[in-house]
């Protein structure tokens, strides 16, 4: 139960950590430009990657662990364009009527059904999960509670 609820812990601090990287994008790209914001987003992102990627091989390197997780699939590298594409679209929208909340309102109910139909055919290695009754019950949940946030003003 302990690693579910770390799974969980760690979900919810990753939702956090998007809301508050498109609200800082977001805020320079009312600045500069929504390209620019992305441009800056992903530069600084790589230099804490590289950051992170050193600090865990040279703990790795001092317990002399010999794993080798295998080779990645060709597409599995392309995940960068759609980051790019989530920063400069969050930077106009943010900026827009939307405002944060509702943009990361649209941003999750987009999230949703395109993880549902991954979950449903299997895309991208997923293993295949038919949809459920609940599913659609959560979705529209989901879409509910967005319109709320957005058309509640």
């Amino acid at each position: 139960m302990l690693k579910g609820s770390t799974n969980l812990l760690l979900a919810l601090l990753g939702g956090v950590l998007l809301a508050l990287m498109i609200k800082l994008n977001g805020e320079l790209a009312r600045y500069s430009s929504a390209l620019f914001s992305s441009w800056v987003a992903h530069g600084i992102g790589a230099l804490a990657a590289l950051l992170i990627v050193c600090l865990i091989s040279t703990k790795s390197a001092r317990h002399h662990t010999n794993s080798s997780p295998g080779k990645a699939p060709r597409w599995s590298y392309l995940g960068g364009i759609p980051g790019a594409f989530t920063v400069v679209l969050a930077g106009i929208t943010v900026n827009s009527p939307l405002g944060l909340a509702g943009s990361l309102a649209l941003m999750m109910v987009g999230q949703v059904i395109f993880g549902l139909l991954t979950d449903q055919r299997g895309w991208f290695g997923v293993p295949r999960r038919p949809l459920t009754r609940r599913d659609e019950l959560v979705t529209v949940c989901v879409l509910a509670g967005s319109a709320l946030i957005i058309f509640s003003r």
